[in-house]
């Protein structure tokens, strides 16, 4: 037996707007994209998904401690010109 054809994961906005419980219960498992005047407007995921996307994932602190140019030895020089004119 074959396996059932992937469902499709586009809608336009006028379908989307006819069928959104059924946007909805396809995002539960996978994004669903809507398009305005044929280009990608916006994606639907699930609540589950979202979270696990816009999860912090440590301080800033942790992720500076972790670069892989700490500890490098860095010439960092300031310019020390003169300011600019600017017209009034």
């Amino acid at each position: 037996m074959l396996p059932a054809p992937k469902e499709d994961t586009n809608w336009t906005v006028a379908s989307a707007k006819a069928r959104l419980s059924q946007v909805i219960e396809r995002a539960q498992s996978s994004p669903q994209t809507i398009t305005r005047n044929g280009k990608p407007s916006v994606v639907v995921v699930s609540a589950e998904e979202w979270e696990r996307k816009t999860a912090r994932k440590g301080t800033l602190a942790e992720f500076l401690l972790d670069s892989p140019l700490r500890g490098v030895d860095l010439d960092l020089e300031r310019l020390r010109d003169e300011p600019r004119d600017l017209p009034l």
